[in-house]
């Protein structure tokens, strides 16, 4: 990649260009320094005449065009005057390492690679207060050429107070976030490694810093900017934010390994699922306002908000990591009496995207390395998929009525109030056909929620989600008809008359054949003599399309042990895609099974944590009727919690979440009008077939494999030394019992 024009700063000032103040002399033998010439530098890349910014907000562009009015005239200086050896084109450019230089005038980031072998420059003007002016060189700077221009902005900014003291950070996490006057930058300081997916490491958020823009921040409204700051700051990122700098963690495995990389267009800016980035707010005024594409996407780092668990199974000698990923939208998001139901946009409470990712790891990438030719003649290399992937997901969401609880009496179980009675279930239209759209059909619908009861509480909710997917249901042409089954768990449960854990195999054996799941390869050619009529043999990739939906009341309790169930029959199918096992039925009483079950209880905890303020309070050993001996006295100290916190913090907890996420008011307006489309086509028949095609897929998992599988350097390190005992792979968590 040849490094092009980098940006002269749209806002002049005594000490704008480092170059001004830099003496002939010293800009020769700095000149003199790089390796290649200057005659060799212009051949590759001619420099135009006058340079434009690579990026900057709209109000800054206004600025600009105003502060320097005879810029066509007036010669501009820029920092990618000087030569040096031309970086090439080694795929996409991932920095993960950053370094934060202050003045009084100015904000420079530097960023690189793992091997600091690439480096790219941004400048962010502290001089304004009212606006935000960020500028990129467009250039890749080598090393020596970055330690060069660093020298010379020592040597240029001495005038304001040259580049002052350093800041170490590992990226940009909240770019930009602005209150009542002047922006703050939100960095990521402390980072742990949570995960390793296919040679990709999955980091924790543990510490994060907010640094005001302006150096001399001026606030009119000073109550309100310390209210508005505190409640931002009430969203701990210190707990279950997620990111990672080379895998999407917003999306699938199999999005990820499967389909083209998205390109950017009106309708969606981003090369990322911006449903579960929950950091989109504040990436949008710096980095979502552009039209270049994906040029700026090396600084953009989502932040996913949810849990992430991995751990090892040791079986005869072979490793198996299983790895589990919740993703929580960002829409609609809230406190658990404040968010319920869904909104006029197809958008429900409590929204969670659960996926479990099983491997071995027999070779740390996506790929296996290319094979040596038999006949000894000079071949391309051609590498080939690893077939030792698979994932399967699930989905949780609140039901998508207009319903509502009442807190203010005080009373620990609020009655249920359907608020807005919807003839054609519009929203809940909307939010079936946004499912489609996402994972295909079918559509498998498992309601939880109680069938009777003394007083008229989830009935109406049972009432009213029958009828709407029997309404929906209607226009949906013959065999694309969504799966409805009601079951009332907690009655099975408490009468003894039903083994509820049997009962929810049974549905999630049916669920798992009729969406399938993920594999990114053929099964062991060992299955194929096995000549067994259940289990026929696959020679191909296996996609899944199609979710099955989980719900209860509050999608935590229940809804999290529906879903262990799930994930249970669905690790089974996995191990034996793998080969690991003979058949996919597991034992409840294996390490296995065991390891899976404290994985998602841990899953359990954390999401009902962040919706209701305490962990769960019925888990899988109770429905198993295998209770601890400490089991009742913490459900009831859970839901003393959960009570306590309900009626007196979820006020300010939904105003914190608003803030965080930009949002300007939690009340809006309920609008049930259908968007354009007619009550009978309420969905798109596009969105009717599979969203994973076969062909397609199989190709673009070679494709990928050979051309965006990059792992080497992001998992070994270069100039890191670690020892193996302290390597994340080794120290995870395991089933490997140790003698001793």
């Amino acid at each position: 990649m040849s490094p092009a024009q980098s940006i002269p700063d749209p806002t002049p000032s005594r000490t704008d260009s480092p170059l001004q103040s830099v003496r002939s002399g010293e800009l020769s033998s700095v000149l003199a320094s790089s390796s290649a010439s200057l005659a060799s530098f212009k051949s590759h890349s001619p420099v135009p005449k006058e340079p434009t910014p690579s990026f900057t907000s709209k109000t800054s562009q206004k600025r600009a065009s105003d502060a320097a009015p005879n810029a066509a005239s007036t010669p501009r200086h820029s920092l990618s005057i000087m030569p040096g050896p031309l970086q090439p084109d080694k795929g996409p450019l991932i920095l993960n390492k950053f370094i934060l230089y202050e003045n009084r005038s100015r904000f420079y980031i530097v960023a690189s690679n793992t091997s600091d072998s690439r480096h790219r420059m941004l400048r962010i003007d502290r001089t304004v207060q009212d606006e935000l002016i960020i500028m990129e060189d467009d250039a890749i700077y080598s090393g020596k050429q970055m330690s060069n221009i660093l020298k010379m902005l020592e040597d240029g900014n001495k005038g304001a107070g040259s580049l002052g003291k350093t800041r170490v950070f590992f990226g940009i996490a909240g770019s930009f976030i602005r209150f009542t006057a002047g922006w703050y930058l939100v960095l990521i300081t402390k980072r742990t490694v949570v995960a390793l997916i296919g040679g990709h490491y999955l980091y924790h958020v543990e510490s994060a810093d907010i640094i005001p823009v302006c150096f001399n921040q001026k606030i009119d409204r000073p109550a309100e900017e310390q209210r508005l700051m505190n409640a931002f700051k009430q969203v701990d990122m210190t707990k279950n934010f997620y990111f990672s700098y080379t895998y999407d963690l917003t999306s699938t495995l199999q999005h990820n390994l499967t389909r083209q990389p998205e390109i950017p267009s009106t309708s969606s800016r981003w090369s990322f699922n911006d449903r579960f980035a929950w950091n989109h707010h504040m990436l949008e005024e710096a980095f979502g306002k552009r039209a270049d594409g994906v040029a700026k996407s090396h600084w953009v780092l989502p932040l996913v908000h949810g849990h992430v668990d991995q751990a090892k199974l040791t079986v005869l000698g072979r490793v198996v990591f299983v790895t589990l990923i919740a993703r929580r939208s960002r829409h609609f998001a809230g406190a658990r009496y404040l968010k319920r139901g869904v909104n006029s946009e197809g958008n429900v409470a409590n929204e969670v995207e659960t996926e479990q990712i099983v491997f071995e790891a027999l070779t740390t990438p996506f790929y296996y390395p290319p094979r040596r030719s038999a006949d000894g003649l000079a071949h391309p290399p051609r590498r080939s998929p690893s077939p030792h992937y698979t994932s399967y997901v699930q989905y949780r969401g609140s039901i998508p009525v207009f319903w509502t609880q009442d807190t203010t009496n005080m009373n620990p179980k609020p009655p249920i109030e359907i608020t807005v009675v919807d003839p054609f279930y519009t929203a809940a239209a909307l939010h079936f056909d946004d499912l489609l759209k996402r994972y295909g059909a079918p559509i498998m619908i498992l309601n939880l929620i109680k069938s009777r009861e003394p007083q008229a509480r989830e009935t109406k909710l049972l009432y009213e989600y029958g009828e709407c997917v029997k309404y929906l249901n209607q226009f949906l042409p013959a065999g694309k008809k969504m799966e409805y089954r009601a079951w009332d768990m907690s009655r099975a449960y408490k009468e003894k008359t039903q083994d509820v854990i049997s009962y929810l195999e049974d549905i999630a054996e049916e669920s798992i054949h009729m969406t399938g799941f993920f594999h990114s390869g053929p099964e062991p050619y060992s299955h194929s003599t096995r000549n067994d009529p259940d289990l026929p043999y696959r020679d191909t990739i296996l996609l899944q399309n199609g979710i099955c939906r989980t719900n209860c009341v509050d999608c935590l309790d229940r809804t999290n042990a529906a879903q262990f169930v799930f994930g249970k029959r669905a690790l089974g199918h996995q191990l034996y895609a793998l080969g690991v096992v003979e058949n996919p039925n597991l034992a409840f009483d294996s390490d296995a099974v065991n390891m899976l079950t404290e994985m998602y209880h841990d899953h359990g905890d954390t999401i009902a944590l962040q919706y209701t303020g305490s962990a769960l309070v019925n888990r899988v050993e109770n429905y198993r009727r295998m209770p601890h001996w400490n089991s009742h006295s913490r459900d009831i100290i859970e839901n003393l919690r959960r009570f306590y916190t309900n009626s007196m913090l979820d006020a300010d907890k939904q105003t914190a979440i608003d803030v965080f996420l930009g949002i300007q008011s939690s009340e809006r307006p309920v609008n049930v009008r259908a968007r354009g489309r007619s009550h009978r086509e309420w969905f798109h028949p596009e969105y009717l077939g599979p969203v994973y095609v076969l062909p397609e897929c199989d190709q673009t998992l070679k494709e990928f494999a050979q051309m965006r599988s990059d792992f080497w350097i992001e998992y070994y390190r270069p100039l890191l030394f670690t020892s193996l005992g302290k390597h994340f792979a080794y120290s995870m968590n395991s089933t490997l019992k140790l003698p001793g």
